[in-house]
Order: structure tokens, then sequence, then C-alpha cells
């Protein structure tokens, strides 16, 4: 993976590993990166662990996780953030921005604390293709 993992030179998703809905979002985002802005780790890897503990965040986060410019971002701000930055029409989600955060985060807070119930959970990590290994940091 790259040599430069710095919190600021590349913007950084951080997700649950072993979640089935969070490994297809990532696959998801992936296909619509086409400027192949994001690089990923999961949540449980020693890299995301030091990464959340350098800004000052419990390492016990239960949400996805974007660390951009120095910013950390989490649940449906870093959601809508993210889709702001891919191809196509997807950057329209953002205008989700203009209903109150605490509306968009008990949505988001819902999915995520039924997400193993409903799309399961897997105790291996997807391996990425050679081509794709470059994007994740682990």
């Amino acid at each position: 993976m790259g040599a430069d993992h710095s919190i600021d030179s590349q913007p950084i998703i951080l997700f649950d590993g072993v979640c089935n809905l969070c490994n297809g979002t990532v696959a998801w985002i992936i296909r619509h990166d086409k400027k192949l802005v994001f690089k990923f780790a999961a949540l449980q890897s020693a890299f995301a662990q030091a990464q959340l503990k350098s800004v000052g965040t419990s390492t016990q986060v239960d949400s996805i996780v974007l660390i951009q410019n120095g910013k950390v971002l989490y649940k449906s701000d870093a959601a809508l953030t993210i889709a702001g930055q891919l191809s196509g029409l997807w950057p329209i989600l953002k205008i989700g921005k203009i209903l109150p955060r605490f509306v968009r985060d008990t949505v988001y807070d819902f999915i995520a604390r039924h997400r193993y119930r409903v799309f399961g959970r897997t105790d291996q990590c997807q391996l990425p293709t050679p081509e794709l290994m470059q994007r994740f940091i682990s």
C-alpha cells in the first residue's frame, strides 16, 4: 500500500470490516470513485485504531468514518460527504445535508444498529483484487 498514510494526504474511509453491509458499501464506493479519491481501512485494523487515537476519537466508534483535510466526519456527515465526491449523479445526495444532523443520524443509527441482523457479518476480510490492493491500508 502507499507509503504516505498521513491524515492530510488523501481522504480515508474507515469501515467495519466484518459487516456485510459495510463491505458492500465500500465495493459500491469503489465502483463510483472513478477519480480514485478514497483510500480504505477496516476499523479493526491497527492503522485505523492509530488514526482514531491520533485525532482523539474513541477506538470503539461504530460508524463509517471519513478522515479528510485534517477533519474527521462520522455517520451521515461522512456518508453525504463521500457521495459528494463520487462520479456520476451521486453528488446530488449532498442535498441531504439540508436535513438536521440529528434526523439524518437517527436514520443512520437505526440502520447501523440492525446491520448485522439484516445483512449479516463475516469472519473473513474480503481480499481486494491486486489492482485494488493499493487503495486499502492495512
